[in-house]
C-alpha cells in the first residue's frame, strides 16, 4: 500500500502539538494532568477554599470545604463543559456534598460538528445524602450519567443566580467564576 500525502493530517497535527504544550501548561499549574475533572477540582478549590484530597483516585470524595458555612464538610467536585442534567454519581462512598460546574444548557441538536469549550456557566451545590434518597425514591439508578430533575439544578444553582442558599458567593467569588464564563 501506498502511502499518500494528507494534508488534512498535517493541519491537524499542528493544533494537536499547541493543545499539548497548553496541557503541559496547566499540569504545571493544578499539579494533576490536564483533563476537565482535575482542572474543575483545582479551581473550586481555590474558589471556594477546599482542601482537595492527596489522592485523586479515592471515591466518593474529592476534598472537604476548609472555611464558611460548610467547613469540614465533604465534596464531591464536578465540571462538565455542557449542563445537560447529568452527574456521575458514586454508589459507595456518599459525600455530604457534590459540588458541579457546568458550561452552557446542552441543546437537543447532535454534538457533529460542535465544540465542548471548558466554560464555567453555572454552579450548583447538592446534598449528597438527599440526592441520593430523592433519586432512590424516583427508582432512579445511580452511577455515571445520572440523570436529575432540573427542578432540582434549579434550586441548587449558587452562580449565576444564587438560588441555594447553602453556600452563596461572594463578590470576589463570583467574579473569580466569570474568569471562566
Amino acid at each position: 500500500m501506498t502511502m499518500r500525502h494528507d494534508p488534512d493530517l498535517e493541519r491537524l497535527a499542528k493544533p494537536i502539538r499547541k493543545r499539548n504544550a497548553t496541557e503541559e501548561e496547566i499540569c504545571r499549574i493544578v499539579g494533576r494532568p490536564a483533563q476537565i475533572e482535575h482542572i474543575g477540582e483545582h479551581i473550586a478549590s481555590k474558589i471556594f477554599d477546599i482542601t482537595l484530597a492527596r489522592s485523586a483516585a479515592q471515591e466518593g470524595i474529592d476534598g472537604v470545604f476548609a472555611s464558611g458555612p460548610l467547613e469540614g464538610a465533604s465534596v464531591n467536585i464536578k465540571w462538565y463543559a455542557k449542563d445537560e442534567g447529568l452527574i456521575d454519581l458514586s454508589m459507595g462512598v456518599v459525600p455530604d456534598y457534590y459540588l458541579v460546574l457546568a458550561g452552557p444548557r446542552a441543546g437537543a441538536k447532535p454534538s457533529r460538528g460542535g465544540t465542548r469549550p471548558w466554560l464555567i456557566r453555572s454552579v450548583y451545590l447538592l446534598e449528597g445524602p438527599s440526592l441520593h434518597k430523592a433519586l432512590e425514591a424516583r427508582g432512579i439508578k445511580v452511577g455515571i450519567a445520572t440523570s436529575v430533575l432540573r427542578v432540582l439544578w434549579w434550586d441548587t444553582e449558587i452562580f449565576p443566580e444564587p438560588r441555594g442558599t447553602l453556600l452563596p458567593p461572594s463578590a470576589k467569588q463570583r467574579r473569580l467564576l466569570a474568569l471562566f464564563g
